[in-house]
């Protein structure tokens, strides 16, 4: 955090394909090695087998799925005296939605199965 000024958020430009800020966040976290397109490609196959599956569109299913996984609260630890309390504390926008695409991204990565 810098002293002397406060740095300003960086202006995301949405998805071409769906318009959406959130996905576009998305294929930045999946993105490696400066490879968008393989990201875009793998999250819009994904999309492609979502809207098969459930026959409903994708990106609602994306978005409702990220809200499941988006925390509200977190429980820090503060130390009072000589005793550690924990103490509830909101979390901030940003970091709201950087969590559960990193939870989204971990979870999948962590499956040892090849989907069709």
């Amino acid at each position: 955090m810098p002293r002397r000024r406060e740095v300003p958020e960086r202006v995301i430009i949405p998805d071409l394909k769906h318009d959406s800020q959130l996905v576009s966040k998305f294929v930045a976290c999946i993105m490696r090695d400066g490879k968008k397109s393989v990201a875009e490609s793998i999250l819009y196959g994904a999309f492609d087998i979502m809207e098969y599956r459930t026959g409903k569109p994708a990106l609602k299913s994306f978005e409702q799925a990220v809200d499941n996984v988006r925390p509200m609260i977190e429980v820090k630890s503060r130390r009072e005296g000589g005793t550690t309390y924990l103490v509830q504390t909101y979390i901030r926008p940003s970091w709201r939605t950087a969590l559960p695409m990193r939870r989204i991204i971990k979870y999948s990565s962590s499956r040892c199965e090849k989907g069709k």
